[in-house]
């Protein structure tokens, strides 16, 4: 363990930098503790030397090493109480009872990456695991109709269609065969099923089967997408971190958040708690840290994630994933 003093130094260091991107000198420290230079260089040394601190090659300050950031979380970080303004963003989204559970994540993520600037992702197992109840077609006019999605776990979405000439016989029997053919598949096989399966059905039995067919597709593709097991937010944010300038990294980082295989393992582990995986620790990059969380309702469970630079003001984030698990929990 270290002392009070080097844990004291390696706390100013890690929030500083957080802050200022920069490498912090030993006069900054000097300042904040009222110690000599001589002082505060020797125990910088020593940090150092045990892998705790870095230096860079621009300047004589010194940066925390991956090792330094785990010290940090692990013994020094202390968990902030959300500030005002933040807590009424937030609380705005989960006091609107009329927001399904989705969208309540979804803007709820949306303004911690804007508030953060670091990416942000739920991640879940809707669209495997909620399966097609059946669907539903109310006509309007002689030219519209709403079409009703209908899930196994009561999740309902709904979508207007525009057909031109399309008889209310010809859409009964494209709504039975899609019932009769698909009801029990998960969501996110839906649209292969109609391609593969459903298509050369409806083609026997409805006139205007190309034009039902390519609407009932297109309503099934909104829909999966909308309930995908994998939403991420404010992927563009690495671009406003001075550490991710190289063209490389980035796309590196990019093909990782693209990569579905990659994001899943994030959300393999059970336990409850903050989970924070810095650098060599998480599977997307080494300069990279995730902080994640799961949360359980009555009927669905996920995993909240938030994906930043190990530069990351890890004691905001997780007070931020905390206030959304507990109020997704409390009122969902």
């Amino acid at each position: 363990m270290l002392t009070k003093r080097q844990e004291s130094i390696l706390k100013l260091i890690v929030e500083h930098y957080i802050k200022l991107a920069k490498p912090i000198s030993s006069n900054l420290i000097c300042k904040k503790l009222k110690c000599s230079s001589a002082t505060v260089r020797n125990e910088m040394a020593f940090l150092e030397s045990i892998n705790l601190l870095e230096k860079t090659h621009t300047s004589s300050g010194r940066i925390p090493s991956e090792e330094g950031y785990r010290y940090y979380v692990d013994h020094l970080m202390e968990l902030k109480k959300m500030n005002a303004e933040d807590m009424l963003k937030l609380q705005m989204i989960f006091r609107n009872q009329q927001l399904p559970l989705a969208d309540c994540i979804t803007r709820s993520l949306q303004i911690i990456s804007d508030m953060t600037s670091y990416a942000t992702m739920v991640l879940g197992s809707n669209s495997h695991e909620n399966l097609l109840k059946q669907i539903e077609a109310v006509p309007i006019n002689d030219n519209s109709i709403i079409v009703i999605v209908i899930t196994d776990r009561g999740h309902v979405e709904h979508k207007e269609m525009k057909l031109e000439d399309i008889s209310l016989d010809d859409i009964k029997k494209t709504v039975g065969l899609i019932n009769n053919l698909i009801a029990g598949t998960p969501i996110d096989e839906v649209s292969a099923k109609l391609e593969y399966e459903v298509k050369p059905i409806i083609a026997r039995y409805v006139v205007q089967h190309e034009q039902l067919y390519n609407a009932f597709y297109n309503v099934f593709s909104d829909f999966s997408t909308k309930n995908s097991d994998i939403n991420i937010v404010g992927r563009t944010k690495f671009l406003e971190q001075p550490e991710f300038s190289n063209v490389e990294k980035i796309k590196n980082i990019f093909n990782k958040l693209d990569d579905k295989e990659v994001l899943r393992e994030i959300k393999e582990e059970d336990d409850n708690n903050i989970s924070i995986f810095i650098g060599s620790e998480n599977n997307i990059d080494e300069d990279v840290t995730v902080i994640k969380t799961k949360f359980t309702t009555g009927k669905e469970e996920g995993t909240l994630a938030i994906v930043g630079p190990k530069r990351m003001d890890y004691e905001r984030v997780v007070s931020l994933l905390e206030f959304v698990k507990d109020n997704i929990e409390k009122d969902y």
